[in-house]
């Protein structure tokens, strides 16, 4: 296959529809060669980002989009997962480490992304999140 230096998708709110982020990431990886330890990143990383969109952002309304985009830059990849919903407050979300979090079954997507990704960056109120990593050195 062919990939894009820019790439995107377009997916309703189903989380059946985490197979088509799945096969963007695998082609991805394999057009960089990006060793199978930081796919696994990826793979992690940008699907709790999509999951996040689908049960966060739109509610698991099967009627509202995510957009995911792939860009390739000299030195990194970015996933860009934009979903409809009204965005949330990034910057005071529990720490899901904290022994009054742990048994909680969720509070970890954010988290996993930051310790994943090598760059996180929200925009739009927190209704776009943007992955960034480094490829010259995986």
């Amino acid at each position: 296959m062919v990939l894009a230096e820019n790439q995107k998708i377009k997916i309703s709110s189903k989380a059946e529809n985490i197979i088509l982020v799945e096969k963007m990431i695998e082609d991805v990886c394999d057009v960089f060669n990006i060793s199978e330890d930081y796919y696994g990143n990826i793979l992690v990383a940008l699907t709790e980002a999509v999951n996040n969109a689908i049960y966060h952002g739109n509610q698991a309304n099967p009627n509202k989009n995510i957009e995911i985009y792939f860009k390739s830059h000299p030195t990194y990849v970015s996933f860009i997962v934009k979903d409809e919903g009204k965005g949330f407050n990034y910057d005071s979300l529990p720490d899901p480490t904290n022994p009054e979090n742990i048994e909680k079954p969720n509070g970890r997507g954010v988290f996993l992304m930051k310790n994943l990704a090598d760059k996180v960056t929200f925009e739009d109120n927190g209704s776009k999140v943007i992955l960034d990593f480094n490829i010259s050195s995986n």
